[in-house]
């Protein structure tokens, strides 16, 4: 009974993970890309500059810009800069008709002087964070499909455990230069190792959808109004209505410390002033998520902007929304410091390593068992093909994504939807040229040329921009140096995984020859 029990969480484990392995595999790789959200995106934007200011000065410039620009408007955002994302961000909306929204308008300005910052326009980081869990796929459709995607990653996870008995013992077994049993030694090693973290970013990503795939409770309890069960949740901030007087709205720089005296020195996210020009405007402060590891999602402290009197503090979590956000935080990681987010990133990696490692062992089985008829069937070439693609594919649709973000002419229209387009296109010659070129060669061939894609990335960036290397490291910009010096790192390990797999690939040349040249005398 034990026997056939664990029998069946094998097959389970197996077929789970062929059929969802390779979109697996891009949800785990571009999530762990997004650790870097902010990085990347300071890097896909050179034009912004790092400076060292604080919270007061670039609110009074944030402030100054907007009764500047648009003194009418009927709210104003401001997003302050932090240590990962140096952007001062203001954006406003227009007053229309009620019951209308106004158009938006966003800007970034540096907090030094006060002047708009000319950036290109780019996705950023922030495409493989969406990407990581809407698989660009209309509303709600990708979140539907990644999270049953997660929901099998958390049966693999199950019955990878179920499965193997020895699996701690098989943790210290890694027996190198053997094939099959080299792949299966890795896959255990890897699986094993960030255990924990397979397990705590799979599940948490199935809380964080919980309201989505299991609505039934909220249905119920609300008779079926939605909206009335996030207003609940996440009370809507203070937005007092406009009387139509003309006011004059407070410094903001006095209210935000007010605001962090309510939050035992908490950081600020962003600030709301609704009808900066009426007498009425109201100033909603907005708790940061990166201040510690349970994410409040409503945490405000709201003033009258024209004379200062708190109006309201939000009410602290209940047990269930603080279980909510404990899973919410430890999956995005915005509380981690630089050395705990690189954990984040490398466990990440180990995660998508164990997807990539047990497609490769599905696949190099059975090639096995068809070896002796040399006829590879067509669903085994089917799933070489999407192996190749998913794996190798995507990362060199990766680095096209990044030497689009340079090459495209800064002020080329719709230049950031050409950066993802160009990361879809790239993605899609790797699948064509996979179903071209057989076996290794294909793998050798993709690996190659995603090792030259990222050792040229620092190149390419010391060509087009003035923010190189030698400018980075100099002035203490680890950000855009750290980019540079990762994708570096990348293409040295892409380069020598295409070495090793060109070595095997000579050595069963070798191998094979005199097999044929026998087989030849024996029929002759």
């Amino acid at each position: 009974m034990k026997a056939g029990f664990r029998q069946a969480m094998a097959w389970l484990h197996t077929w789970a993970g062929l059929i969802f392995g390779w979109l697996l595999f891009a949800i785990f790789l571009t999530g762990t890309l997004a650790y870097f959200n902010d990085e990347i995106t300071h890097w896909m934007q050179p034009e912004v500059p790092v400076r060292t200011v604080d919270d007061a000065r670039s609110l009074a410039m944030a402030q100054a810009y907007l009764q500047q620009h648009a003194p009418t408007a009927a709210r104003w955002f401001i997003n302050l800069p932090t240590r990962r994302d140096p952007g001062l961000s203001v954006m406003w909306q227009d007053k229309i008709d009620p019951g209308k929204r106004g158009n938006f308008s966003e800007k970034l300005i540096d907090p030094l002087t006060g002047e708009q910052v000319q950036a290109r326009e780019s996705r950023g980081g922030d495409f493989f964070y969406r990407f990581h869990f809407q698989l660009q796929m209309p509303h709600p459709w990708g979140r539907w499909l990644s999270t049953i995607a997660a929901m099998v990653m958390f049966v693999a996870l199950i019955s990878g455990i179920i499965t193997h008995k020895k699996i701690f013992k098989d943790f210290f077994t890694f027996r190198p230069r053997k094939g099959q049993r080299s792949w299966l030694d890795g896959h255990n090693a890897v699986g094993v190792l960030v255990l924990p973290f397979h397990l705590m970013i799979t599940y948490s990503s199935l809380v964080i959808f919980m309201m989505l795939v299991m609505p039934a409770s909220i249905l119920a309890s609300y008779d079926g109004d939605t909206r009335a069960f996030f207003n609940d949740v996440v009370p809507s901030s203070n937005k007092m209505p406009a009387l139509g007087q003309p006011g004059t709205l407070l410094p903001l720089g006095p209210l935000v410390e007010q605001a962090k005296a309510q939050w035992d020195g908490g950081q600020i996210g962003r600030l709301a002033v609704n009808n900066p020009s009426d007498v009425n405007a109201s100033v909603n402060v907005f708790r940061a998520g990166s201040d510690r590891v349970v994410h409040d999602f409503g945490s405000t402290v709201s003033f009258n902007g024209t004379t200062g009197e708190m109006l309201s503090v939000s009410a602290g979590q209940s047990m269930p929304m603080a279980i909510s956000g404990s899973f919410y935080g430890l999956h995005m990681g915005h509380f981690a410091g630089p050395v705990l987010r690189w954990l984040y990133f490398i466990c990440g990696l180990a995660s998508t390593a164990l997807i990539g490692t047990g497609l490769v062992i599905w696949l190099g089985k059975r090639q096995l068992e068809h070896a002796k008829n040399g006829v590879m069937p067509f669903e085994l070439r089917l799933v070489e093909v999407l192996n190749i693609a998913s794996m190798s594919g995507l990362v060199i649709a990766v680095a096209g994504f990044f030497w689009a973000n340079r090459l495209l002419p800064a002020s080329f229209a719709e230049r950031s939807g050409w950066e993802v387009q160009s990361f879809f296109i790239a993605w899609g010659l790797t699948l064509l040229h996979a179903m071209l070129r057989r076996g290794r060669r294909a793998w050798i061939e993709q690996l190659s040329l995603g090792a030259l894609l990222f050792a040229g990335v620092p190149l390419l960036n010391a060509l087009t921009t003035s923010e190189h290397l030698g400018v980075t490291l100099a002035k203490g910009d680890w950000s855009m140096a750290g980019f540079d010096l990762t994708c570096l790192g990348s293409g040295a390990f892409l380069a020598w995984a295409a070495w090793k797999m060109r070595q095997r690939r000579v050595a069963q040349s070798k191998t094979e020859r005199p097999q044929a040249l026998a087989l030849k005398g024996e029929v002759n």
